[in-house]
């Protein structure tokens, strides 16, 4: 058979025609491999955000990207328990992860949830691992899954042996205004769910102007198209709807969420939005894995690991088992650095919040905190004690509290906030 061609795969898809099993196989390992280069590859994910992908290219593309490096194995390790995971489709101040893998975990699941970085304004599970002083989310295979089985879970980013097709494609889509294609989206969030070996998947879909998708009509397309790759891949995958028009937490960036997430592992602050989708998310799951059988027991459950400290002490074990600080959840203070210059954003007027502009919120963080030439963060960056929709606030109340690196820089945020937070007026 005559060798595949990468320029034929890419004019392929470029004349709109379907690619087949092989050519996606192709082009994962030549894409693993670096013998096509990022021009080649980025001519690749424009050609298929132009002309789309069927579902069943997009499944194609998910295994071939999947087989590309490891894929798990729990036979010998004897859990006596069900894989399970939770994947985000990106939106501000989302910290679930970090909350509903070690409340899962407590409730005797296995969690091996293999993230991804940031994608333009929305924040990433592994950037905000790194704020995380020592802890080390890119373990070799062998270490993750020891990980996983000793303590319930592993939250770790992808290798150059854990998907590194898609690792490598994920970089690139950054870069080439090709994030937002739903079939690549599918591939990328379904082929490391391939090979993470799950028994049960929940996608938590945001849309809202905090989301890549602005409401629940346009997800819809890519909630559909997420149940059929996953369907042709065997997962078993439910999608569930997040309201993203303001952050989930009421904070953004790396640091100032990974505290937050503390702080309701701890019990010390749990917003009532942020519990709430949390719960959602882990009731489906404990349901699709058959830990339990209704719903008011999956809530019990769930409530239970919280409030007996256990979930917390999952996250810390984990945390020093990849190589993170032994008294993290005692001592965030002494971990987790803040903003050199703080500076709260006073109200103009009294009134009550009626928008939040979640995504100028999240470029503005995501350009502030990100480091010259480099696809890294100051994790010290970011807006915390942002108000909620709906809430009062009299003049000079602070809408947020900004932390920045300097006075030029924090200025800027402080004008991000009062442009991106909108109040009604006192009388209307």
């Amino acid at each position: 058979m005559a060798e595949i061609s990468i320029v034929d795969i890419i004019r392929s898809k470029r004349d709109g025609e379907t690619l087949t099993a092989e050519q996606c196989d192709t082009l994962a390992a030549r894409v693993t491999d670096h013998s096509v280069s990022d021009a080649q590859v980025g001519a690749f994910l424009m050609a298929a955000y132009c002309r789309g992908m069927s579902v069943s290219e997009s499944a194609a593309l998910t295994r071939a990207m999947a087989a590309s490096g490891w894929q798990a194995d729990w036979g010998s390790f004897d859990l006596d328990g069900p894989t399970v995971d939770k994947h985000s489709t990106g939106g501000l101040g989302d910290i679930i992860s970090f909350l509903l893998a070690p409340m899962l975990a407590a409730c005797g699941a296995y969690v091996p949830m293999i993230s991804g970085r940031s994608l333009e304004h929305t924040g990433g599970t592994v950037d905000k691992l790194e704020s995380i002083p020592g802890y080390n989310p890119f373990p070799e295979p062998a270490r993750f899954q020891q990980v996983v089985a000793r303590e319930g879970l592993a939250l770790v980013g992808q290798t150059a042996q854990m998907v590194p097709a898609d690792q490598r494609l994920y970089s690139v889509r950054d870069q080439t205004a090709t994030v937002s294609s739903l079939p690549l989206i599918a591939a990328s969030i379904l082929s490391k769910k391939v090979a993470e070996g799950l028994q049960a998947l929940v996608i938590d879909l945001k849309v809202g102007s905090g989301a890549f998708m602005r409401s629940p009509s346009d997800g819809e397309p890519l909630r559909d198209m997420l149940k059929g790759v996953a369907e042709a891949c065997g997962l078993n995958c439910s999608v569930l709807f997040t309201d993203m028009d303001q952050p989930l937490a009421c904070c953004v960036g790396d640091g100032l969420e990974m505290r937050e997430a503390l702080a309701y592992l701890r019990g010390d602050r749990r917003t009532d939005r942020l519990h709430r989708v949390n719960l959602q998310l882990g009731t489906e799951l404990l349901m699709a894995c058959g830990i339990s059988t209704s719903a008011d027991e999956a809530r019990e459950r769930l409530q239970r690991a919280l409030e007996s400290g256990a979930a917390a002490e999952r996250f810390q074990r984990m945390v020093v088992a990849l190589d993170g600080p032994t008294d993290l959840l005692d001592s965030p203070d002494r971990h987790l650095e803040l903003g050199p210059v703080q500076r709260p954003v006073p109200a103009q007027h009294a009134g009550r919040v009626n928008g939040v502009d979640g995504r100028l919120l999240g470029h503005a963080v995501h350009d502030a905190a990100r480091l010259p030439g480099q696809h890294r963060f100051d994790h010290r960056v970011g807006f915390a004690e942002l108000v909620e929709l709906g809430q009062d606030v009299v003049q000079g109340e602070p809408l947020a509290v900004v932390h920045g690196r300097d006075e030029p820089e924090t200025e800027q945020l402080v004008d991000c906030v009062t442009r991106a937070v909108t109040l009604s007026t006192e009388n209307s």
